[in-house]
């Protein structure tokens, strides 16, 4: 089965276990404890688990270093031929309507966000202009729907795909982690597409069946998290759902190459 993973996240060497250690107290979670966050890691795990391409997603929390971790990104992407980038940007930053020329001219395939670490809701208004200049050229995922705060909640997300019908959204934790059935009610009749990453442990025997039914596998594609989680974990687990072979290529590479034009 070719697998195309559409969320993993990466650090430089020197800061990738501190990063990643971080992810796992922001979330309260010790995830997969091996995992150090580092490229050779994913690259090793990731072919492991029969896993082709990557999309590697920058988050910066401070605005001032945006640029800096989206041009390591961007380098990786050179560096290895496997790697899908995305940029990042931050509500609070300076130039964000600059950093998004930069994004789209640099060859980066989309934008990534995460309300609840990055501190902004997904509708605040200074996204707008970010919003506009992207719908119909990149796809933005965000991270969606912990129910702790109110940055990513689902009805956030339901207003700007109401707002700007040609942004291509990926919402990732099946649209709403630690709140499946909200994202589920406020999404099912809207244009955006959801990840199954950080999202199956957490569900009940067939609720994961459930929900990629009710959505239709064509809105959902396969993912990580990594290194929340361990790739070859992941994909074992991916793998035993009780899913068509149809339904299991469409979510495991699929949408992806649809939604990334690959």
């Amino acid at each position: 089965m070719k697998i195309i993973d559409i969320h993993t996240h990466i650090y430089p060497e020197k800061i990738a276990r501190k990063a990643t250690e971080s992810v796992r107290n922001f979330y309260q979670l010790r995830g997969s404890e091996e995992m150090d966050g580092t490229v050779q890691m994913l690259l090793d795990r990731g072919r492991q688990a029969g896993i082709s391409q990557f999309v590697v997603l920058p988050v910066s929390n401070m605005p001032s270093r945006v640029h800096g971790i989206n041009e390591f990104i961007l380098e990786q992407t050179k560096e290895h031929n496997c790697f899908i980038g995305f940029g990042t940007v931050h509500a609070d930053m300076a130039g964000l309507s600059d950093e998004v020329e930069w994004i789209l001219n640099a060859g980066l395939r989309g934008i990534k966000m995460h309300p609840d670490s990055q501190r902004f809701t997904i509708d605040d208004q200074r996204l707008y202009p970010l919003y506009d200049a992207i719908q119909g050229k990149l796809p933005v995922i965000l991270h969606m729907g912990d129910q702790r705060y109110n940055y990513s909640h689902p009805l956030r997300l339901r207003r700007i795909l109401e707002m700007f019908p040609r942004l291509e959204v990926i919402a990732a934790h099946f649209g709403g982690y630690s709140m499946f059935s909200t994202a589920r009610e406020l999404l099912e009749d809207k244009n955006c597409i959801f990840d199954i990453s950080s999202a199956m442990m957490f569900m009940q025997p067939g609720e994961a069946e459930q929900y990629i039914r009710h959505y239709g596998a064509e809105r959902m594609a396969y993912g990580t998290d990594y290194p929340l989680w361990d790739p070859v974990d992941e994909v074992r687990r991916f793998q035993q759902l009780d899913l068509t072979g149809a339904e299991f290529d469409q979510i495991a590479h699929k949408t992806a190459e649809r939604i990334l034009k690959l």
